[in-house]
């Protein structure tokens, strides 16, 4: 029996540690009884389907131990990856609010219970409601296969290339976000120059006063017509997941 539920534990300890920090069914929203029973349904699927690296019953105490923080670390770092590739949405979102001026006014995040921008609330929710129809939740059940197949339960990557991996994804996202939100960059820019001339032209005119109003405007015009390009990125976002994960 105790083989058994080592060899059980060893994959649960990867599959907890990816669902701790993965987008959507990681979030505070999703109650810890349905992480809980998803989590524990996944890893008796995978004990069953995947091969074990080891036998349980050559292990000692210490070493099991080893092995389950080694499952628990490479399923942080599987699932952290995800999180920073599903953060370039709602990056790209804050770079647009700092644009327009609305980094003064936030909302609580009804799925992660934190402060959040509303602009950025609002493209991360088309983007779940867009990754979520393509089927994405498919996308996490594969990267979960994937490792146990690259990496079955009792061997890991070296520490290094996890590492390596989730600092390529930060840079990942930085730049996926700026690339995202370089239209609305341009706009404000093109806006700023524009108000100059005016200031310039028109003394009288108060800069302040009209120069909020229109990049709040101008920000929405173009989120507006933005928003049915985030459907895009769902593809993108698998390609980068397979570029970066240590699979």
């Amino acid at each position: 029996m105790f083989p058994m539920l080592l060899g059980l534990g060893l994959i649960m300890a990867r599959i907890s540690g990816f669902f701790l920090v993965l987008p959507v069914f990681g979030w505070p929203a999703i109650p810890p009884l349905v992480k809980g029973a998803i989590a524990t349904l996944l890893s008796i699927f995978f004990y069953i389907y995947k091969p074990l690296a080891i036998h349980p019953v050559e292990l000692s105490v210490v070493e099991a131990i080893f092995l389950l923080a080694g499952e628990a670390v490479y399923g942080l770092a599987l699932g952290l990856i995800a999180a920073l590739l599903f953060a370039v949405v709602q990056f790209s979102g804050r770079v647009a609010e700092q644009q327009m001026g609305m980094t003064i006014s936030e909302i609580v995040d009804p799925l992660k219970g934190e402060e959040a921008g509303e602009l950025s609330s609002l493209m991360e929710m088309v983007f779940i409601l867009l990754f979520l129809s393509a089927n994405g939740h498919h996308l996490f059940l594969r990267v979960l296969s994937r490792s146990y197949d690259a990496y079955p339960a009792g061997t890991m990557p070296r520490l290094e290339v996890l590492v390596e991996s989730v600092v390529s994804a930060g840079s990942v996202m930085f730049m996926a976000g700026l690339r995202l939100a370089a239209p609305l960059l341009g706009a404000f820019l093109v806006l700023m120059v524009a108000l100059a001339l005016f200031s310039r032209l028109v003394p009288e005119m108060d800069i302040l006063t009209v120069s909020l109003p229109a990049r709040v405007a101008l920000g929405l015009f173009l989120v507006a017509a933005f928003l049915p390009f985030i459907a895009g990125f769902v593809t993108e976002m698998a390609d980068w997941m397979a570029k970066l994960l240590p699979l």
